[in-house]
């Protein structure tokens, strides 16, 4: 009669290294240079468009001048009607 063998229960995977890879940003795991390549692309695009945001109320100031110009005397005295100042 042999001896019997306790079979052991199996440990699941330590909590702490789950915890190591949970708390791993993807700064973390991203290359240096990589890192710097993704800011220098996203610093570009904000840069555009602000640049194109500004453009834009550039275009649209100077369409008004353009129509405010060109409007008749009738056109403008119903838009600006008596605010003007007397002399």
């Amino acid at each position: 009669m042999g001896k019997k063998k306790k079979q052991g229960q199996k440990q699941a995977p330590s909590s702490q290294s789950a915890k190591t890879e949970e708390t791993l940003t993807l700064q973390d795991q991203l290359n240096g240079d990589v890192l710097a390549k993704l800011k220098a692309a996203k610093k570009s695009l904000v840069d555009e468009e602000q640049a194109k945001e500004e453009e834009r109320q550039a275009r649209l100031a100077f369409e008004r001048k353009q129509r405010e110009k060109n409007m008749s005397f009738e056109e403008l005295l119903e838009k600006y009607g008596d605010q003007g100042s007397k002399f």
